[in-house]
């Protein structure tokens, strides 16, 4: 049967019914072997296997992989390292053909992650088992929404993923570079192209304005059942929808929808909006979260908690946050963690990394099971004048003062203010675009700063009196703002974001000089605190 008739037997009535039923069946035995298995024996297999996969590579026989028979033995041989260390001690020598140097065979793939925290480009490797345990994740992911939603009938239309471009470059034979979500494209399936939206050729524009327009456009008419990407471009979809139908509410537009897909970052700020904007109370918000470099967790709405998925060729650990600059830092497996403490996140893939600092911090709420809280990055945090905010405690606060005064967030960064002379004390800016603004500006900065106080005792004595840090001033910036900054800095599309905090204030002093579309100046001191 070849693949065009396949696809136009996909598209059938009787088979999406099939299809529903089929992944209905799937979910129950994927959840159940979830919550029976031993997670803790689980990733020590997992461990081990990677380990005998690799021993013959380049780096194995570097750390004498054949020698390894525990975690242990794996923890004592194989030190932390960061993007930068693999970079210049592995991957850039052989760039861009990594044939059996960190991981067996050639890599054929290249995710290129806009590495927000550090402003350069990173080209993250894709191996063919790292593309097949992302379709485990992200059918986990949807097995965990049926424990809630046994009868949703997501085949029964399209889901739509709001990725990046999915054009791929050849940068060397058999080797190709670009987004993840084109590698995923590229590796998904042909029979389940008529499950979902957009096509390849409207998929593949990198034209991201025309492209944000045609989606609208196309997509309007499509029984669209579930929806996916970063939250601050899904806003920006739902507002080119509604400009195309004239509706308000997305379920207006899509009466059959019943899922949104959220990830990439904190979802507080937007949790309102978003109930505001989708509008139907069938329609469940569900978090993910996945890297460039791996699938971490998914949302278990059994819990309302991200779920670490322990058995898709991925090897966890989590090294306390204050420890992390350590020469030889703790790190547990995640049968070890302890609820309520930040632990930077340590990857161990089926891509060839190896110990790989992620960037990203998270909180266990519970270990069995693994339930978690994305809490912000290694290097998004504030501390310039000793108050130690980290971005949840932020987008918390952001999030209490739009509810206080009526507001609705699309985005917002934040950094220090440095004193200019002698004597003088710094503060925060906010940088907030808004699709909403709140009904008094000076009332939302005086929230913002009472629930920081509230939230971080830090914070709370470097603001007392004044002496070290003003009150936060808040400037609001026109809708698209930060979607222009990042084309000017070659970074449009679904996939990269505006990074949240800036402790250098470099990024936010930038932020602050751009100008708007027709030359005015978009930033300007509107309202603070005091």
């Amino acid at each position: 049967m070849n693949a065009t008739l396949l696809q136009h037997l996909a598209g059938s009535a009787p088979v999406r019914r099939a299809a529903d039923l089929g992944l209905r069946r799937y979910a129950r035995r994927r959840v159940a072997a979830l919550d029976a298995c031993d997670v803790a024996d689980v990733q020590r297999r997992t461990l081990l296997g990677l380990v005998r996969t690799a021993q013959d590579t380049r780096f194995g026989r570097d750390h004498d992989f054949a020698s390894i028979r525990s975690v242990a033995d794996y923890q004592k041989r194989i030190p932390l390292r960061d993007y930068e260390a693999f970079w210049q001690d592995y991957w850039q020598p052989a760039f861009p053909r990594l044939d059996n140097v960190t991981w067996p065979g050639l890599i054929p793939y290249l995710a290129l992650s806009s590495g927000t925290t550090s402003g350069a480009t990173k080209y993250v490797p894709v191996s063919h088992e790292m593309a097949a345990s992302n379709r485990r994740a992200g059918l986990t992911t949807l097995a965990l929404f049926h424990t809630v939603a046994p009868d949703a009938r997501l085949f029964h239309g399209r889901i739509f993923f709001l990725g990046g471009s999915t054009d791929l470059t050849p940068l060397a034979p058999g080797v190709l570079g670009g987004d993840l979500s084109g590698i995923a494209a590229r590796e998904a399936a042909s029979v389940l192209r008529p499950y979902t939206f957009p096509p390849l050729e409207l998929a593949l524009m990198r034209d991201w304005e025309r492209k944000m327009t045609l989606l609208a456009e196309r997509g309007a008419s499509l029984p669209i059942t579930a929806v996916s990407g970063v939250p601050s471009w899904l806003l920006v979809l739902f507002d080119r929808l509604r400009q195309v139908t004239g509706r308000e509410r997305l379920i207006d537009v899509w009466p059959t929808l019943r899922l949104v897909i959220h990830g990439g970052t904190k979802f507080d700020a937007y949790r309102a909006l978003f109930r505001e904007v989708v509008g139907g109370d069938d329609v469940r918000f569900l978090e993910v979260y996945p890297a460039s470099e791996g699938y971490v967790a998914a949302e278990d709405p059994r819990f309302g908690l991200l779920r670490l998925i322990p058995d898709h060729g991925v090897f966890f650990e989590f090294v306390p946050v204050e420890d992390l600059g350590k020469d030889r830092p703790p790190r547990h497996a995640v049968g070890e963690v302890e609820p309520g403490v930040q632990y930077a996140v340590v990857l161990t893939t089926c891509a060839g990394l190896w110990s790989y600092i992620l960037g990203d911090t998270v909180c266990f709420e519970r270990r069995d099971p693994p339930l978690l809280r994305f809490t912000g990055r290694t290097r998004y945090f504030l501390s310039a004048f000793g108050e130690h905010l980290i971005s949840e405690e932020v987008e918390r606060a952001v999030a209490e003062a739009a509810g206080a005064t009526g507001a609705a967030v699309a985005d917002f960064h934040v950094g220090p203010v440095f004193p200019s002379e002698a004597g003088a004390v710094g503060r925060h800016r906010y940088l907030v675009e808004f699709v909403r603004e709140p009904r008094n500006m000076g009332q939302f900065a005086l929230a913002l700063d009472a629930a920081l106080g509230r939230i971080n005792e830090d914070y709370a004595a470097h603001r007392a009196g004044d002496l070290t840090m003003r009150a936060p001033e808040v400037w609001p910036i026109p809708r698209g703002g930060f979607a222009e900054w990042l084309r000017s800095k070659g970074k449009e599309g679904g996939q990269h974001k505006v990074p949240r905090m800036d402790n250098s204030g470099h990024v936010t002093e930038e932020l602050s000089r751009l100008k708007a579309r027709g030359g005015t100046k978009f930033t300007r001191p509107l309202a603070s605190s005091a």
